[in-house]
């Protein structure tokens, strides 16, 4: 009888290594495919930075070297300049799964408050800067307000918020543009970060991108090491996870379109500098421009995922694309078709990974 359990034991525990054996076997290396999408869930900012490395290479190699020219390089830089800003407005936004349409009228009506303010109504120059400031903050706070007390989509309420501002624009503005020279007259210091500094080469530094990379650093900050930056991540992700986990989901909102405003404020200071002038119809693609950005930079319309720093790579690929097709005498339609293409891709590239990455 001992020997039956004894014998008995003994092949069960030989089935049972037999049985670890057989497991071990059937657990495979994940796959190099597998391996790419974990890859690129953990480093999303892996992605804008491969499409913008080949992008420059393929247009240094087309124009023959001009592309990477000092002067070349600068203005892609100042043109970029005011994507980059509104589209870190726009990341903390996105991150917490929701969008504002209203970026870029924030911005051009924060720079008509500051020009009609100190030119046309004299008043002091550091009032009127404030002023213009706080318009786009008091902008994001409205915005934020209407999201989190009326619970609306944030579609639905900037859709609605970028009417209002339009026709403030126009209503302020009356439709007039403040010139230059008036600038130059009552209010100089509007234009300072249009200003460059010499380096060397026929190359240049804006005073506009100091601030916007300031301003960028500063969020990524905000994002990367701090309580509030974690909370945004979490609303994004899951918002009821988040508010069950003791987050005041509706203040945090409040607060990120408010900084969003306080950031598109800013772009209206940058823009008087960049155009040399206070123009209501002043550039009227930073809003699309913006979102672009945003996306190609990987950060997920899904929210929960995404970084200034991918933000900032999707604002030079727009700014490279244009720059590279201007090279080369290409249409200009074919801008609007590569990057339209390259937000499909995006966005197809973000599925992919939240799909299959876990």
């Amino acid at each position: 009888m001992g020997d039956d359990a004894t014998g008995t034991a003994a092949a069960e525990r030989g089935l049972s290594g037999a049985a670890v054996e057989v497991a071990q076997f059937e657990e495979e290396a994940p796959s190099l495919l597998r391996r790419v999408q974990q890859f690129f869930h953990h480093y999303p900012t892996t992605i804008p930075f491969i499409i913008l490395l080949l992008a420059a290479v393929v247009f240094t190699f087309v124009t023959k070297g001009k592309f990477l020219g000092a002067l070349n390089l600068s203005l892609i830089l100042a043109q970029v300049t005011i994507i980059g800003i509104l589209g870190t407005a726009q990341t903390l936004v996105i991150i917490t799964a929701g969008i504002d349409l209203s970026v870029g009228a924030i911005m051009v009506l924060s720079s008509i408050i500051m020009g009609k303010l100190a030119v046309d109504f004299g008043v002091p120059v550091p009032i009127a800067f404030a002023a213009g400031i706080l318009t786009g903050f008091a902008c994001g706070l409205v915005n934020g307000l209407l999201i989190t007390l009326l619970r609306l989509p944030p579609f639905i309420v900037t859709l609605g918020t970028w009417s209002i501002f339009a026709a403030l624009i126009t209503l302020v503005s009356q439709s007039a543009t403040i010139r230059a020279q008036s600038l130059d007259q009552f209010a100089p210091f509007l234009k300072l970060l249009g200003s460059r500094i010499p380096i060397g080469g026929g190359a240049f530094l804006m005073y506009g991108s100091i601030v916007m990379l300031a301003a960028a650093a500063l969020v990524w900050y905000l994002l990367s090491r701090t309580a509030f930056g974690r909370h945004v991540y979490a609303i994004g992700d899951d918002p009821n996870a988040a508010r069950l986990s003791g987050i005041q989901v509706p203040w945090t909102l409040i607060k990120v379109y408010s900084l969003a405003g306080l950031l598109c404020g800013v772009a209206g200071w940058i823009l008087i500098g960049r155009v040399g002038a206070v123009s209501p119809l002043g550039n009227q693609t930073a809003n699309l421009d913006a979102i672009t950005a945003v996306v190609i930079g990987g950060t997920s319309l899904f929210g929960g995922r995404g970084s200034i720093v991918g933000t900032l790579f999707g604002a030079l690929i727009v700014g490279v694309f244009d720059s590279g097709l201007s090279l080369t005498g290409v249409d200009p339609l074919w801008r609007q078709l590569t990057v339209g293409a390259l937000i499909i891709v995006a966005v197809s590239i973000d599925q992919w990974i939240r799909r299959v990455s876990a």
